[in-house]
């Protein structure tokens, strides 16, 4: 650090100079001048905070252009394989969602909660609007959700999903009014081969059987 000299005060070099004071000025310069010729700055050291800045800066700059940059790509990738697998590849972005169906709805809201572990699904209807191909992609994801530890419960009247199903619960014997009463519980294969309801029929005849 510099130190100043005894008795000098900063304003003593820039003080204006009386003739009566001239000799007091020029002593009190003198000491000043020789006090800044004894001040010794040290060498920046390896750690200045000058040094910390530029390689706070570059790290930065790097995380900039590798983590974030890859890690938002990564998610973007992830989110838009999802919409894929619940058959809503076709969305373009900025899309209101006034204009999607109560089907489009619900497999948005899957693919957004897919991430999580040992949630229960309910699915009403999911099959609405969807392409035959595109309901083997989203029993396919049903699939997979299963197998990752979740529950999925479906309200479906699509034969390909009942055949699918690991357990069906069927609710009539007839609609609206004319059910609401469990008529068969059990796995699709029993329910083709024992069950009177309509659903029993119409599934017997979609698995050929």
């Amino acid at each position: 650090l510099c130190r100043r000299s005894s008795g000098v005060r900063p304003s003593a070099a820039t003080a204006p100079v009386k003739s009566a004071d001239t000799p007091r000025a020029v002593s009190a310069c003198r000491r000043v001048a020789e006090s800044r010729r004894n001040c010794v700055t040290p060498p920046l050291a390896p750690n200045t905070p000058d040094d910390v800045v530029v390689v706070d800066q570059s790290a930065i700059e790097g995380s900039r252009r590798s983590s974030p940059a890859t890690g938002m790509k990564a998610t973007a990738a992830t989110m838009l394989a999802r919409l894929t697998d619940v058959g809503l590849g076709y969305i373009t972005l900025g899309q209101a969602l006034n204009t999607l169906s109560g089907g489009e709805r619900q497999r948005l809201k899957l693919a957004i909660s897919m991430a999580k572990k040992g949630a229960v699904y309910v699915l009403d209807e999911p099959t609405t609007g969807l392409h035959l191909a595109d309901v083997d992609n989203l029993l396919s994801l049903l699939d997979r959700l299963v197998d990752a530890g979740n529950s999925v419960i479906v309200i479906e009247h699509h034969q390909a999903v009942m055949a699918h199903a690991d357990w069906i619960i069927d609710l009539g014997p007839g609609a609206g009014h004319e059910g609401g009463r469990v008529v068969f519980e059990g796995t699709p294969s029993e329910l083709v081969a024992s069950g009177d309801s309509l659903t029993a029929m119409h599934l017997r005849a979609y698995v050929g059987a």
